[in-house]
């Protein structure tokens, strides 16, 4: 069990901190902080022999359908390849902060993205869908059975092309989705209001997969190195500003949230960069990660919590919320349907 925070409480604090932005920030949903778990681990453990999609988690040499198409105009210079990878070499490290139980855990090697997806990368599943849906299967991580797409999802993802363009206006409100029908100024911003299921396939599709849980928070905490935010060595908060996360509605210098808070991919790079080079692991959008959200599955070698509760996993703060989000021991969940304008996703491979 994992005990929630009281998230109305905290927007009310930020309302007052940023200008009034509490109905935008989305700090009323649900947001926990790891290292409060109260009971003992469940879930899926790690498997030998995982299902194997055409998709899969194959390896990361190939040219990425998503990219393919795409100038290199991603991270703070504008020039780097937006479907960039960084190798995650393997370890151990504990996922929680808590003494009396921290949670070891191993992975292996892995690569990571170094960008969050963009709306350009994104753009390309749009024009190949329905196309582009995963088979049976896809998406797998290699030593998780059962892990890959599985066809009962299938009515989680828009019928048509028309469908999954609509459902990329999650923010009629507010108009903060990244996504626009035709290419133009927002093609190196994270795209937004995707679903788990939405998520998943465009991994999928991209011949990578959704990081487990534990991957995602090894890269970010440096692995051993335990770090209390992705870029800090040493672990101190002070590091924490606007030049190395979008956060807290601050990223545009302008009080209150406004669509200027998200940013293109690697804007804070290097400052913001984690150690294996992955940018905006703190901030910018959150991401969707495999696991169910439920108390860690112990012990853990490979593994990812696997037995259904009724929130996904998402990781690493977002342009609109506040400090204690971005810290690498972190957690947040939610329905997999939901879409929010803060809700991103970035890609994992196995070697």
């Amino acid at each position: 069990m994992i005990r929630s925070v009281d998230v109305m409480w905290l927007g009310a604090v930020w309302a007052l901190l940023t200008g009034g932005c509490t109905a935008l920030a989305g700090l009323d949903r649900e947001y926990f902080v790891v290292g409060v778990e109260t009971t003992g681990a469940g879930g899926g453990g790690g498997g030998e022999g995982g299902a194997g999609g055409e998709a899969g988690a194959g390896g990361g040499e190939q040219i990425r359908p998503s990219c393919r198409d795409l100038p290199a105009n991603c991270g703070r210079l504008e020039s780097e390849d937006c479907c960039a990878a960084e190798r995650v070499p393997a370890g151990s490290f504990n996922r929680s902060d808590v003494l009396e139980n921290p949670y070891p855990a191993a992975v292996s090697d892995f690569s990571l993205d170094r960008f969050e997806v963009t709306v350009g990368r994104f753009r390309a599943f749009v024009d190949a869908y329905p196309d582009s849906r995963p088979a049976s299967g896809a998406g797998a991580h290699p030593a998780l059975a059962g892990s890959g797409w599985d066809p009962a999802w299938d009515g989680e993802l828009p019928a048509d092309r028309a469908g999954l363009i609509a459902s990329l206006d999650c923010s009629e409100e507010f108009a903060m989705e990244t996504w626009t029908d035709s290419a133009g100024a927002n093609e190196t911003r994270p795209i937004n209001c995707l679903s788990w299921f939405m998520a998943f396939a465009f991994c999928a599709w991209d011949g990578g997969r959704l990081p487990t849980e534990a991957e995602w928070s090894y890269a970010s905490a440096g692995g051993d190195e335990q770090r209390v935010y992705p870029w800090s060595e040493p672990p101190d908060d002070t590091t924490l500003n606007v030049q190395r996360a979008s956060y807290a509605c601050l990223a545009d210098g302008v009080s209150g949230c406004r669509f200027a808070d998200i940013l293109p991919v690697g804007w804070t790079s290097p400052l913001g960069d984690g150690k294996w080079h992955q940018a905006d692991m703190g901030g910018n959008v959150w991401e969707w990660v495999l696991d169910w959200s439920d108390a860690y599955p112990e012990p853990c070698d490979n593994c990812a919590q696997l037995t259904p509760t009724t929130k996904r996993v998402f990781r690493g703060g977002a342009w609109d919320v506040h400090t204690g989000a971005l810290r690498t021991y972190s957690r947040g969940g939610d329905d997999p349907k939901v879409r929010w304008y803060n809700q991103g996703v970035r890609c994992a491979r196995t070697p």
